[in-house]
């Protein structure tokens, strides 16, 4: 019985334990096995932090970030424990968090000297800036006074990002799909985005992240994806441009190095359980796609990508190692705990 859907107790059964099975042994042909194209190929490991899911349990795994002492946090909707802290081998070292049960969001930043976190939750509509063991300091609510909502209910942030100076932005990726620009005391500064088909607008602005590529110049990725797309804006605001990933429905963008990581929640056509891993090259082009169909260009232009392999069911977020491992949080996918990818 593998322990990544079963808990190591066989005595404590699960009410989904018949799909958990199948869901099982479907992954089961996956162990161990090579994924990914070119130069970013990878070896599976589903076991890794595999729990008690009675003692430790997830609902959705939204999100995962690796702190300066190099633990990796998970972020979870279940009010039992909403952040679980790992070990890279997949050990559980503490859980805390029971506040939080529209958890979506998790951004790490280094301020001062020490680790925080930015918790965006669906449910409560606003974000949250704790300690890095759960103290909170900072509250951003729901921005009345943008005057773009009518109510508290309408503002569903997903996502935020810190720039330099400590400014954050806050992505209202499942509500009315504006960025929030506030300064480091929580003060208002700016409002861009908003719905629409335009290239300033946004269908489902899940995903934000500081790009500091270019040190000169740090810029904005956004996370486009119902229209399959990365769009980039300056600190500003202002829209700069797009990058393309037809087929690929992208959560936020995980800048490791020179290059760009996201969880493909979906593919194709948008069908449930397509997901796959997208890697972009400093050029932002897509290099690898584990899970994924070989990424074509021509003429330029990527060809449309698909799942090819069901590894995964609905990838939302990638946390990179300094080791450049990769491992794998996923919505909505069995009550499973994340998959670790070797980077071969």
């Amino acid at each position: 019985m593998h322990r990544r859907t079963f808990i190591r107790n066989s005595s404590i059964l699960s009410t989904g334990i018949i799909s958990g099975l199948a869901q099982a042994q479907s992954f089961m042909k996956y162990k161990d096995a090579i994924i990914g194209h070119n130069s970013h190929q990878y070896k599976i490991d589903l076991d890794w932090g595999a729990l008690n899911s009675e003692f430790y349990p997830v609902n959705d795994c939204h999100e995962m970030v690796q702190d300066s002492r190099g633990r990796i946090l998970l972020l979870t909707n279940h009010t039992k424990n909403n952040v679980i802290v790992y070990n890279k081998s997949g050990k559980l070292l503490e859980v805390w968090g029971t506040d939080y049960p529209g958890a979506h969001g998790l951004t790490l930043n280094v301020e001062n000297g020490e680790d925080v976190l930015y918790i965006a939750d669906n449910n409560r509509h606003e974000v949250i800036k704790t300690t890095i063991d759960g103290k909170v300091m900072q509250i951003f609510q729901y921005p009345k006074e943008s005057g773009k909502y009518k109510s508290k209910e309408s503002y569903v942030p997903t996502e935020t990002a810190i720039a330099p100076n400590g400014d954050v932005y806050i992505a209202d990726g499942y509500g009315e799909q504006y960025i929030m620009h506030y300064n480091a005391k929580g003060e208002l500064l700016n409002v861009f985005g908003g719905k629409g088909e335009e290239d300033h607008h946004f269908d489902n602005a899940h995903g934000i992240s500081l790009d500091t590529r270019d040190t000169s110049n740090p810029t904005l990725l956004i996370t486009a994806r119902q229209q399959n797309k990365l769009k980039r804006f300056s600190l500003a605001g202002e829209y700069l441009d797009s990058i393309d990933l037809p087929g690929a429905y992208i959560c936020r963008p995980v800048i490791h190095g020179s290059e760009v990581y996201l969880a493909t929640i979906w593919s194709g056509d948008g069908s449930e359980g397509t997901g796959f891993i997208s890697v972009l090259n400093a050029q932002n082009e897509l290099i690898s796609a584990p899970g994924g169909c070989t990424p074509v260009y021509q003429d330029g232009r990527l060809n449309p990508m698909y799942q090819t392999l069901k590894v995964f069911q609905h990838p939302h977020d990638v946390c990179v190692d300094e080791d450049e491992n990769l491992y794998v949080a996923q919505w909505n996918s069995g009550k499973t705990y994340p998959i670790k990818l070797y980077r071969v």
